[in-house]
């Protein structure tokens, strides 16, 4: 049977035709913010775009005075920007709208030159040392302790001054085309109203990760260090950014104690409270985790928040959490998954208490993964899944009912109600199999008139 869908193809061809503003000219060196770039960068999240439009909605730094719109280039800058000290700048709640141009480094130090993670490192501490010290073989199957360990948590803690970036509340920060933010981390913490458009995520390293034993059958490594980390805040509207390992993937790292030796943690993890999110045309490659949503199985504080919206996102060639749900209402709508490559784990975790909501998005599968493999139970009970498509590899794609497909395979059963029908969506929601063209060509960083 041939599906056909006018209207919806009308409105995706609009989508990708219709002219915006034209791109900017580049800003000078030193110079003000170009003014087409600060009416762009002065956009607020459209009503009823996700959970992040609930209430009040979310504004960023669009109601910033003309001394609080800021070009930055340099780390020095960006905190500058921030507030001028990156130990306070959460607590900064003026108005500020800040414009990247360039590539700015977490590393760099306040002379300009990169640090490495040997400048970072406790005098105490070696990675040599670490790894004889906490060996299996000679330490056991327990947590490591004593003086070592101890040097590496100073170092960790060197390293969280220097590559944590501190948001604090009524702040846009957009990227001009080619805008990066490479081995850093952007902590929006207790920040309400915080907006991030149009910049690339690339490598926010962890340079002393930490080995535990107990993680898991035969211990795993775990570092610090997200992308974008959502804490203790409501209103954030993350929209066409990109977010990548650059040069220095997982695959890439070497294997201790057995396991990968994971100097990445997540793309933009939610957690600790933080509520109304809106994800959308964000594209995340060749990454492994991706995204937490509550990170605790506690009940708790988590319980009626974690309200996030995914759409019309690209996760191109991800692992895992994609994201993993706990407690929170989560809509998950006309995003593509192009998922493929060794390691491979699951795209949706159903985890305790959560009510995902996961409605006509298009999985393109690689060779080994099928349709019941997509979803996850950790410790859930319950995810509602209509109007989604699978392309398994070497066949077309067809309607699929993930949460059938799981169940003839997997015990416990999910259930197929997660309680809650999404009301805040922005525009026509797309049918399936026109997802991988819209998507495709407009989500990620660089697709947006500037």
């Amino acid at each position: 049977m041939r599906h056909r869908f006018p209207g919806a193809a009308l409105v995706a061809l609009s989508l990708l035709v219709t002219p915006g503003a034209a791109a900017a000219a580049p800003a000078d060196a030193g110079g003000p913010v170009p003014r087409p770039v600060e009416r762009f960068a002065r956009q607020t999240l459209p009503a009823g775009d996700g959970w992040a439009a609930d209430g009040v909605g979310t504004t960023g730094g669009s109601a910033a005075a003309a001394d609080q719109v800021h070009l930055v280039r340099t780390r020095a800058e960006l905190v500058d920007a921030l507030g001028g000290d990156n130990a306070t700048n959460r607590t900064n709640t003026t108005p500020k709208v800040i414009v990247v141009d360039g590539v700015i480094d977490g590393f760099e130090a306040a002379d300009g030159g990169l640090l490495g993670c040997a400048d970072l490192a406790d005098p105490e501490y070696s990675q040599a040392a670490y790894l004889t010290a906490y060996d299996p073989a000679v330490w056991g199957m327990v947590p490591p302790t004593g003086p070592l360990e101890a040097a590496r948590v100073r170092s960790v803690a060197n390293q969280t001054k220097q590559t944590q970036i501190n948001v604090g509340p009524n702040t846009t920060i957009v990227g001009l085309r080619g805008a990066t933010l490479t081995g850093l981390t952007l902590m929006i913490d207790t920040a309400n109203n915080v907006i991030l458009r149009n910049l690339t995520f690339d490598d926010a390293r962890d340079c002393f990760p930490a080995w535990s034993p107990t993680d898991g059958a035969t211990g795993n490594w775990n570092s610090q260090y997200d992308q974008v980390s959502v804490r203790r805040s409501e209103h954030v509207w993350v929209d066409h950014n990109t977010f990548t390992d650059g040069d220095n993937p997982d695959s890439a790292q070497p294997v201790y104690f057995g396991r990968p030796y994971q100097v990445h943690d997540g793309s933009l993890d939610i957690t600790h409270t933080a509520s109304l999110v809106t994800a959308s045309y964000n594209r995340f490659v060749g990454r492994d985790k991706l995204m937490l949503i509550g990170s605790s199985n506690t009940v708790g504080p988590d319980v009626g928040r974690l309200k996030v919206t995914l759409h019309h996102n690209m996760f191109d060639r991800v692992l895992q959490r994609l994201p993993r749900v706990r407690f929170g209402q989560v809509d998950v709508y006309n995003n593509w998954y192009r998922l493929s490559g060794e390691g491979f784990e699951y795209a949706v975790g159903v985890g305790v208490q959560s009510a995902a909501y996961v409605e006509n998005n298009h999985f393109t599968l690689g060779a080994g993964i099928a349709a019941e493999d997509l979803l996850y139970d950790w410790g859930g009970t319950a995810v509602t899944t209509r109007g989604n498509w699978v392309r398994a590899d070497g066949d077309r794609a067809r309607p699929v009912d993930l949460v059938a497909a799981y169940n003839a395979t997997h015990d416990p059963d999910l259930g197929t109600d997660a309680g809650w029908t999404p009301a805040l969506r922005h525009g026509q929601v797309l049918p399936a199999p026109l997802v991988p063209l819209v998507v495709g060509a407009l989500a990620g960083a660089n697709r947006l008139p500037l």
